[in-house]
């Protein structure tokens, strides 16, 4: 690939977006790494190009020391981008599917591993438009687990996240956030009825978040902490809609987001209090909410289909 990134050093409040250029013809989710640069009301201002990934980029998020991570679960590949929009050295953190990304208080990382077990649940009129390999040396996709990591590599601990499988069996831990506590674990397998909880500091399993009737139709999506502690998440219903929601502790939905059509699937969270960015996976599109009024405050369009897989805005 010969693209040419265009990043500029990170101002407070740019919003970067994943969002691969999905040209390959025999791989519905690989393609060109992209990720898209945009300044805080969504105006575009560079891209960036990865040349050693090979499908979707997800995970967006960055560290305490402002640097940009992102994930190719496929290509196993993780990518870190400096303030000054160079990208980092690669870290060999382990052959696994890491897809996101937490930081702990005490200055190491928590990858939470995208695939689970070894089996496809598709039904065969909706076939799987991907490459799924086993891990080396194995006959499955992954665990489905989390793992805490120094930041140049060093695996420290495994914590054993029970996951769902979602609707095609084989999605684990595929989008999780850390509590302000810095000790419980908020994560889902995306398509499953489960908004699940880890105490990463007693390495135990909680009790569920939100547990959803098998015959809801109701499946959790995805996640995110407010720098103000609240919690937000993407509660899908193929009938009903894609919803943003509001929860307290006990996770009771407090506040009901309805935003116009299907696929909904990405949560950013803002430096601005009472703002987040929403990103449709089906779409491509990425809108800057108000909370407070519901309102589409700005909008902007990666115009690409099935791709947007992340969205972090830098705090500065």
């Amino acid at each position: 690939m010969t693209k040419q990134s265009t990043l500029k050093p990170f101002e407070k409040g740019d919003v970067f977006v994943g969002a691969t250029l999905l040209n390959n013809a025999d791989d519905d989710h690989a393609g060109d790494g992209r990720i898209i640069q945009y300044d805080a009301d969504l105006n575009e201002k560079g891209i960036f190009w990865a040349d050693d990934t090979t499908h979707l980029i997800t995970g967006l998020k960055f560290d305490p020391d402002g640097n940009l991570w992102a994930f190719d679960s496929i290509a196993y590949k993780v990518v870190r981008i400096a303030p000054d929009g160079k990208r980092l050295p690669n870290v060999d953190f382990a052959q696994r599917s890491f897809s996101n990304c937490n930081f702990t208080p005490d200055g190491n990382v928590l990858l939470a591993e995208h695939l689970v077990g070894h089996e496809i649940k598709l039904p065969p009129n909706r076939p799987l438009g991907t490459t799924l390999s086993f891990m080396p040396g194995t006959e499955r996709f992954g665990d489905g687990h989390v793992f805490k990591f120094t930041l140049d590599g060093e695996c420290l601990q495994e914590f054993a996240t029970k996951t769902y499988g979602g609707m095609p069996g084989f999605l684990g831990c595929t989008s999780s956030a850390l509590a302000p506590d810095g000790k419980t674990l908020v994560y889902c397998s995306e398509l499953s009825p489960h908004l699940c909880r880890y105490d990463i500091e007693a390495d135990k399993q909680l009790d569920d978040l939100i547990t959803y009737a098998p015959d809801s139709g109701d499946m959790s999506m995805t996640m995110v902490y407010q720098p103000d502690g609240s919690l937000l998440h993407i509660m899908a219903n193929f009938r009903k809609g894609f919803f943003v929601q509001a929860l307290d502790d006990a996770g009771n939905v407090t506040r009901t987001y309805e935003i116009e059509g299907t696929g909904w699937a990405g949560l950013g969270a803002s430096i601005e209090p009472g703002i987040a960015f929403v990103g449709n996976f089906f779409t491509g599109s990425v809108i800057k909410l108000d909370l407070a009024s519901g309102e589409t405050l700005a909008r902007a369009e990666t115009n690409v289909e099935r791709s947007l897989a992340g969205i972090a805005q830098y705090p500065g």
